[in-house]
């Protein structure tokens, strides 16, 4: 049954990269429920890419590292977008060219770099856009399932995915002075895409996690895409400020009996 219906409303997706991308699967749930597209992506050479992908949907670059581009692309969608209805942002970046580091030894430039992109672009985009957004648009962002659970190869990005949770919550109560737009973030368990192939080590981590979640089947990424597309719906009206999991139940489930017992035995 698909019976959320987001005809005609006009949505900014922001992070689209290829058919593994979080973002794309956000796209294609909006896209198949009746929303109007408009993408961002970093470069030319992503454009070109992602143009195959929705070849009817608005396409502009918008590198977030740049204050001048982000005040380009509000500017462009004004020219052809009366309003938003919503924006996904789905970027994060972490430079790991110099290997996996103890998280002690990460080095400045890649923390505030990582922040900027991961979670200040957040922030800045919202504000850009916040004449565009319809008085009770709704804005989602990408997160993690826990920031509290120290994994080791995903280095330093916890930490400022827990700067992406807070934001969201500052977000939501700075925009309610004037708007009635909402803020939620949707703290995915660990997915399979072309950005996680990239964390060391990430694939013994993701066939562990199978084996916590309650129904011993991995998260999908079409399951957060769907999740993504209702709290941009009205639907999810009463929902605000939140951090939503979607685990799979992955996080109740450390005491999981087999994998308790193969750790002892």
């Amino acid at each position: 049954m698909n019976s959320l219906s987001l005809k005609d409303r006009n949505y900014l997706i922001v992070g689209v990269a290829n058919r593994k991308s979080v973002a794309y699967h956000i796209a294609r749930e909006l896209a198949d429920k009746g929303a109007n597209l408009i993408l961002s992506v970093k470069d030319d050479k992503m454009r070109e890419a992602v143009a195959k992908l929705f070849p009817d949907s608005a396409l502009h670059i918008c590198d977030v590292e740049k204050q001048e581009d982000i005040d380009a692309l509000t500017g462009k969608i004004k020219n052809t977008c009366p309003a938003l209805h919503g924006m996904a942002h789905s970027i994060a970046f972490a430079n790991y060219s110099e290997g996996l580091k103890p998280f002690h030894e990460t080095l400045q430039k890649d923390f505030l770099q990582a922040v900027n992109i991961s979670c200040f672009s957040l922030i800045a985009l919202s504000n850009a856009c916040k004449d565009l957004f319809t008085e009770d648009a709704s804005v989602i962002t990408v997160s993690i399932s826990s920031t509290r659970t120290a994994a080791q190869n995903y280095g330093y990005m916890a930490p400022i995915k827990a700067a992406l949770d807070s934001s969201v919550v500052f977000l939501a109560k700075s925009f309610s002075v004037f708007s009635r737009v909402r803020f939620n973030s949707v703290n995915a368990g660990l997915l399979k895409t072309s950005a996680s192939a990239g964390i060391p080590g990430y694939i013994d981590s993701y066939l562990f996690a199978e084996k916590l979640t309650l129904r011993k089947e991995n998260l999908s990424t079409e399951e957060v895409a769907k999740t993504a597309a209702f709290l941009l719906s009205p639907d999810s009206s009463g929902i605000n400020a939140q951090n939503i999991v979607v685990d799979a139940g992955m996080g109740v489930n450390a005491f999981e009996e087999e994998v308790v017992y193969k750790a002892t035995h």
